[in-house]
């Protein structure tokens, strides 16, 4: 079941999960440069910074599979 990561944007962590798959973003501010997903309310940030770790390892498992 989907949770919401964002309560000012109302994002999913599915959607956030599959933006940062295809998307080679590297920090929040990134995230905040490139889409609408992210502004500057904070209450989100530590979810967020997560969610692009987790993202950044799954590209770099990707990497060394090929």
């Amino acid at each position: 079941m989907a949770e919401v990561v964002c309560l000012c944007n109302e994002v999913l962590d599915v959607d956030l999960r599959k933006f940062l798959d295809t998307h080679p973003i590297d920090s929040i501010d990134e995230l905040r440069d490139q889409a609408s997903i992210c502004n500057k309310c904070m209450q989100c940030q530590d979810l967020v910074e997560g969610e692009i770790y987790l993202a950044r390892m799954r590209r770099r498992q990707g990497v060394g599979q090929n």
